[in-house]
């Protein structure tokens, strides 16, 4: 069993990207700006944006972020992304998710550049994506494709389960897999709630991509010897044992399930941390005028 560390893969791109940002820098270029918007105060969002900011100072990106209150209207919002929009120093920007209720998530979404649209939500991105010509592709779908490129895992030909249909994770992952392309050309099963055989179905699987959260949802019973498992789940499951009183669960039975893979990724360490990896990685395409000019 080979454990996919993808702290030091995202680790070991940022030093990629902070060595081509100082040949930037040094041949007269200015360097890479992200800016991302935060609406409130979840826990989660607090965490990526704080991340995100220090992954920014790894790279050698400028950074900026703009806080609002919850009470912030939607308007608000969209006056900020016009801005930044319009601002020829920004390379890329992302409004930070979930929002409040009384926002529209797909209308802010859309207000968004496509071609300054570095978390790759944006309908021309995504129409792009799927039929495979250049863009701006999510940043978890992009982390798990770059995992399974650096770790040689066989994708061409393969079964491929993927567990969850989100916008986000499930549905861009699973028109990665199925693109004529390495890693890429495998044979992609979409699983979700309204699924008939899931257990026997995944058992059938060369690779589980597990993106419910749904802590410890897949199990030893489901998975085939020699299967790669990647677990995007990141969920807070209570932890009386733990300091901040919660610890970070899978969607996968990590303990019991891994001893049958040849591959699979940790929770935490192993998608994870390719997030914001793939989000840098978003932004120097859009310095460097790469995907849109």
């Amino acid at each position: 069993m080979t454990l996919i560390d993808g702290k030091k893969v995202a680790d070991d791109i940022k030093r990629e990207i902070a060595a081509e940002v100082d040949n930037m820098v040094a041949a007269g270029m200015r360097r890479p700006h992200l800016a991302a918007i935060l609406v409130g105060h979840d826990g989660g969002s607090e965490t990526y944006v704080a991340n995100k900011v220090k992954a920014c100072e790894m790279c050698g990106f400028k950074s900026t972020l703009i806080r609002y209150e919850e009470d912030v209207t939607e308007q608000e919002l969209l006056d900020t992304i016009a801005r930044f929009n319009a601002d020829p120093d920004v390379d890329g920007f992302i409004v930070q998710l979930p929002l409040p209720r009384h926002i529209s998530e797909q209308r802010i979404i859309e207000a968004i550049d496509y071609r300054k649209d570095v978390d790759g939500f944006h309908p021309v991105n995504v129409g792009r994506m799927s039929i495979g010509l250049p863009c701006f592709v999510s940043a978890t779908p992009a982390g798990i494709i770059e995992l399974l490129r650096r770790y040689n895992v066989p994708t061409r030909g393969a079964n491929c389960v993927v567990l969850g249909r989100s916008n986000i994770v499930g549905k861009p992952v699973a028109s990665l897999m199925m693109q004529k392309a390495d890693p890429g050309n495998a044979t992609v099963t979409v699983l979700h709630s309204a699924s008939r055989d899931i257990k026997e179905k995944c058992a059938e699987a060369d690779i589980i991509i597990a993106a419910l959260g749904s802590p410890g949802f897949v199990t030893e019973d489901m998975v085939k010897p020699g299967a790669t498992i990647i677990d995007v789940g990141t969920t807070r499951v209570p932890d009386a044992s733990r300091k901040s009183g919660f610890r970070l669960s899978g969607d996968v039975d990590f303990d019991n399930v891994a001893p049958k893979c040849a591959f699979i990724t940790p929770v935490p360490g192993g998608v994870g941390p390719m997030t914001i990896c793939s989000l840098m990685k978003n932004t120097l395409l859009a310095a460097k005028k790469e995907i849109y000019s």
